[in-house]
């Protein structure tokens, strides 16, 4: 995939994501899709997005910043949501929260077959536990 066939490709994802949509999702993940420190393969990815969703109803992300190089994509976002259920062992608050997120991706035949990624978890504790 070239650059513009890769920033198509992450415009899909943010699209698929915002809308909470996890089959969609899933297609533009590799079956084996691997993740830095977390459990491999797109079933995993997709369990941890629907706890995610589960504690965020309504997060939505936003792109700051993407840089695309050779097969990789690097994007900067800025997530928002109200915290509706338990996360990071916090249970619901009912608080408006933000937090940045930065993640790599490697697409390999229009999938990401690898992820890094990082959130401000301090961050997005403080806010939770106002």
């Amino acid at each position: 995939m070239g650059p513009d066939q890769l920033r198509w490709w992450f415009d899909d994802y943010l699209d698929a994501v915002n809308r909470h949509d996890l089959e969609a999702v899933r297609e533009l993940l590799a079956p084996d899709v691997r993740r830095q420190g977390r459990p491999r393969g797109a079933d995993a990815w997709l369990e941890d997005a629907a706890a995610l969703l589960a504690a965020f109803p309504d997060v939505q992300w936003k792109r700051i910043r993407l840089v695309v190089e050779e097969d990789r994509i690097a994007a900067h976002l800025r997530a928002r949501g109200t915290h509706r259920g338990a996360f990071l062992g916090v249970p619901a608050t009912g608080r408006h929260v933000n937090w940045a997120e930065f993640g790599f991706f490697r697409i390999a035949g229009g999938r990401a077959t690898e992820y890094a990624g990082a959130l401000d978890g301090a961050d997005l504790l403080e806010q939770l536990r106002g």
